[in-house]
């Protein structure tokens, strides 16, 4: 059987592969546009940075090596042009001769990927104009910076692949600014999140502009001046991670069917609507594996299992993939992100009675070197009490707590299935109470109504009018709070009315959740406690 690949990045080297591995027999080819492929896409802001020392570790595979390794045959240079369903044919042509040839399939795998948006605006072709999306674009960018030339920087697109740029950018000594039209950083997390994360980059001297649109770019040979919808950004480089697009155009009269960001609809098979033609990665939109609507991940996580169970089916297997969570982690100045499942607003959209709960908690034993916190957002289903999503920022392991939460989503696990899970422990990684089983008990704590909270968005959008804020910390740290140590409060307490309005701040939440606890118990009614407290939230107080 003559199984034709077209692209040869993740998805369509790992569909090749694992095809050779399954059916010997099978007559393999891949025709790939680039010279290169399987390169390590998702690593080249670490090369610019200089984390990745040697740019030939960017190339995973050569041409000749995977051959050898796989038994497939790999033809680079060749652009597929056109697909003639009915002959079972795809025409490619030489990206340097031009020449075209017509290759033959029975069965036929698109994994042809996807290009950076290039905006037509003037000055995109001024030089120091990047996209961050193949080994040259990095490699070109590296030897620019080791020119000493660059001074100032702008990073157009605050998506993981943009703020990975900024951070290695700033590793390098440049001054960094970045700007999204969009009115937060950070896609796929909610905004308070989103919102810590940019005040954290500013810290670290990344400056974020979100509602910022780009206009244009200025200079006479090389970039001097980026135009934006603010203002005139002065800038020796410009980075442009706006988005993705499928390298679908050329099946556009092929009847195959796509969506309307152009991807490939596929079945659980990854078959498209012509059951000769399978596709996987970038170019595809798969399933939620929650909603079970439709969801594009163009990661190469999701690429290569893509490619994997298409290869079990081209070889008789009656594989199925489940959809994807939107998983993703990312590593910035300071602190790293992660998320998986719904955020809060998608949980709510997707009709879920969905409650979320933020706190600080500890990363590992509070004595070890070393030891910080992590900030997390947790989203339930508050009918079910099906986990549904979870967002995690911290210094350290922030992956870990993601991958929990995705493989408990996964199972479709309920809080009650996750309360105890024996989870490893020892000072130097955990909490004794492993923090994302910590997440779950604060989440239960307030669906049954023992935690009496705000959250930070709730906070910010002026749900605390009326109360009395009340600093709870281990010591005083909100300086024009009046400040109150639950542990010498006892019954006979009675500095305020038992129905006062009050509002409990601390520096994580936990203390303040302890002091409603003891004054609910000595009959307070109306307290509230502040979710993530003054190392999440910024409090406006007037001394």
């Amino acid at each position: 059987m003559k199984i034709l690949v077209i692209g040869g990045v993740a998805a369509g080297t790992k569909t090749a592969a694992k095809l050779k591995r399954e059916d010997r027999n099978a007559e393999v080819t891949i025709l790939v546009k680039d010279n290169d492929i399987s390169y390590a896409g998702c690593g080249l802001p670490y090369y610019v940075g200089g984390v990745i020392e040697n740019k030939a570790s960017l190339i995973v595979n050569t041409p000749a090596k995977f051959s050898a390794l796989t038994g497939a045959k790999v033809l680079t240079g060749k652009e597929a042009v056109a697909l003639d369903r009915a002959a079972k044919t795809v025409t490619a042509a030489d990206v340097e001769t031009g020449e075209k040839n017509v290759y033959e399939y029975d069965k036929l795998v698109i994994a042809v990927g996807a290009s950076p948006i290039f905006p037509k605006l003037p000055g995109t072709e001024l030089k120091n104009v990047f996209v961050m999306r193949r080994p040259e674009d990095a490699i070109a960018m590296r030897e620019l910076l080791d020119t000493g030339t660059v001074k100032r920087a702008v990073v157009c697109g605050a998506g993981f692949i943009g703020l990975e740029v900024a951070e290695n950018l700033a590793a390098k000594g440049v001054k960094v600014s970045v700007i999204d039209m969009a009115e937060q950083i950070l896609p796929g997390f909610d905004p308070e999140v989103a919102g810590y994360v940019e005040r954290k980059l500013a810290d670290s001297g990344i400056v974020c502009f979100t509602g910022t649109k780009l206009e244009g770019i200025e200079g006479t040979d090389t970039v001097e001046k980026v135009l934006t919808s603010r203002r005139a950004m002065k800038a020796d480089l410009v980075v442009l991670a706006l988005g993705i697009k499928p390298n679908t155009a050329f099946l556009a009269d092929s009847g195959l069917e796509t969506a309307k960001n152009g991807t490939l609809v596929v079945d659980g098979a990854m078959r498209t609507n012509d059951p000769d033609i399978y596709a996987a990665g970038d170019c595809v939109t798969v399933r939620n594996r929650i909603t079970g609507a439709p969801a594009w991940s163009p990661m190469g996580s999701s690429a290569n299992m893509e490619g994997r169970v298409a290869a079990k089916n081209l070889a008789g297997g009656e594989e199925s993939y489940v959809g994807v969570l939107g998983t993703g982690v990312c590593k910035l100045p300071g602190i790293n992100v992660g998320r998986t499942g719904l955020t809060e607003a998608a949980a709510k959209a997707a009709g879920y009675d969905a409650v979320s709960v933020t706190a600080v908690v500890d990363d590992k034993a509070h004595y070890y070197p070393g030891a910080s916190n992590f900030i997390v957002k947790m989203t339930a289903d508050r009918k079910s009490g099906k986990l549904l999503g979870m967002q995690t920022l911290g210094p350290g392991a922030v992956d870990k707590m993601t991958d929990i939460a995705a493989l408990a989503i996964s199972m479709n696990a309920t809080l009650s299935d996750l309360e105890n899970l024996d989870l490893a422990y020892a000072p130097p990684f955990s909490t004794a109470i492993h923090p994302f089983v910590n997440m779950i008990n604060i989440m239960e704590n307030k669906l049954s109504g023992a935690l009496d909270s705000f959250t930070p968005a709730e906070f910010a959008a002026g749900a605390a009018e009326g109360y009395k804020f009340i600093d709870t910390s281990i010591q005083p740290s909100l300086p024009s709070l009046p400040y109150l140590d639950y542990t010498k409060v006892d019954e006979s307490f009675d500095k305020y009315a038992k129905d006062e309005k009050l509002l409990f701040i601390c520096a994580k939440g936990k203390r303040a959740y302890l002091t409603q606890n003891k004054l609910k118990a000595y009959g307070f009614t109306n307290t509230k406690v502040l979710e993530g407290g003054h190392t999440f939230n910024e409090i406006e107080t007037e001394e």
